[in-house]
């Protein structure tokens, strides 16, 4: 477990070491997950010892959420001065998300769906055909 551990830190740790010397606007541990990834299709799948280690690690991801619920509570005054910003920008966000998904999904689907398309014009009725 300890070896599979370093291998998934040190994947982390080229993934900040590139996105901090090439000045990549992507996260470093992203960069990490994508070398694992890369890693992991060349070998041809994940390893037990990695999935164990992974498996291990998700079962205990809430713990790494204390810090957070720690921060909430040391500022929890100034959440409560200023809750009507943060509840106006949240949901103003969160439609503003949803309507310009919508808008991008019905664009795409226009292009793609012939259903969606406009319905040809009525055509002249052919000689011979019944009604």
């Amino acid at each position: 477990m300890l070896g599979t551990l370093t291998l998934l830190l040190l994947c982390q740790l080229f993934g900040e070491l590139a996105a901090r010397l090439l000045h990549l606007p992507v996260p470093g541990p992203v960069l990490g997950m994508l070398l694992l990834f890369a890693g992991l299709l060349l070998r041809g799948g994940v390893p037990a010892a990695i999935q164990d280690t992974a498996g291990g690690l998700l079962r205990h991801l809430s713990l790494l959420f204390v810090p957070a619920g720690v921060g909430v509570m040391v500022h929890v005054t100034r959440l409560e001065t200023e809750a009507l910003p943060i509840i106006v920008a949240v949901f103003g966000s969160t439609l503003f998300g949803i309507a310009v998904t919508a808008k991008l999904m019905a664009f795409l689907l226009s292009r793609t769906d012939p259903r969606l398309e406009e319905e040809p014009a009525a055509k002249e009725p052919v000689a011979g055909d019944r009604r």
